[in-house]
């Protein structure tokens, strides 16, 4: 797949498996960094792949948790080797947060997605007008130019839906992400109409969950789930969870599960894609007929 050298990815798959040798010899995390003379963030990142480490760590690690295997050692220490070169969403630094360095890494690995949004349009399914907008309504002030900047970070994430070998995508919206008007009515017609657009590409199923069905499983929010294929990726499905300050990855089995079973729900309960195209196509209408009605007050 187009990330099967993604430095992110690399660094996650290293954390597990280091996490794993650990737990074999049943150190705790604590007992492991006082040992290493570190602090237990310390390690915790690097287990959780958010930091990268260097080789003379990893054969120290190596042998403190008892690892004889040279193979084993010869491929965890080239996993560190090629974990600290940067992807290319490194450039957009000065505006990413640093928690979405692991989500980029994970996401092109992802051999599919599943999105349930409550309110928005996910960052893959946004045109460059929807996503300016949401930016421009930070909580926290943003310069034009950290809005440029995180916009094109955005766009050209986008790029993986038209790779030869495209995840299999499949987004569940309550049908307010599809009524709220972000960025005027032209700019949500504009973004009604690339959703429809998505929906008939062959990777890509796109569902409305209507407000008619009431009470359904996905009131407590948004959730990500990505599947891989390979398995030395840290688990066979991750969920993340995003909020304004963090993000929450999920790998617990049990855990996962859940949101699987949740997902199933709310995709059985949601219109069909075609009937989806079909009220999509009545809001961008709609949102059409209120620009006028705009232009109409405005003159």
């Amino acid at each position: 797949m187009a990330g099967r050298y993604n430095p992110s990815a690399r660094r996650r798959r290293l954390g597990v498996e280091l996490r794993r040798l650990r737990e074999h010899v049943a150190m705790t995390g604590e007992e492991a960094a006082e040992r290493m003379s570190w602090s237990g963030s310390k390690l915790s990142r690097i287990e959780r792949g958010q930091v990268s480490t260097n080789s003379d760590d990893v054969r120290d690690l190596l042998e403190l948790y008892e690892v004889a295997d040279p193979g084993i050692r010869q491929a965890l220490v080239l996993l560190a080797r090629e974990s600290r070169r940067r992807g290319w969403w490194h450039v957009y630094g000065d505006v990413m947060p640093e928690r979405f360095d692991v989500y980029l890494g994970l996401e092109p690995e992802a051999c599919a997605l599943r999105f349930y949004h409550a309110q928005l349009v996910p960052g893959l399914l946004q045109i460059e007008a929807y996503t300016r907008a949401l930016l421009e309504a930070h909580p926290s002030p943003v310069e034009p130019r950290e809005i440029s900047r995180r916009t094109e970070l955005r766009i050209r994430r986008q790029e993986i839906l038209t790779h030869e070998d495209p995840p299999d995508l499949w987004i569940v919206l309550d049908e307010a992400a599809i009524h709220r008007v972000i960025g005027g009515p032209n700019t949500m017609a504009e973004q009604l109409r690339h959703l429809a657009t998505l929906s008939r590409m062959q990777h890509i199923t796109l569902q409305v969950l209507p407000f008619d069905r009431g009470a359904h499983a996905g009131l407590n929010g948004a959730f990500d789930i990505l599947e891989f294929s390979e398995p030395e990726v840290y688990a066979p499905r991750l969920v993340h969870l995003e909020n304004l300050t963090s993000s929450l990855y999920i790998e617990k089995a049990k855990e996962v599960r859940f949101y699987t079973v949740a997902f199933e729900h709310l995709r059985t309960a949601a219109l069909r894609p075609e009937e989806t195209r079909v009220l999509l196509a009545e809001c961008e209408e709609r949102m059409r007929s209120m620009a006028k009605e705009q232009t109409y007050e405005d003159e």
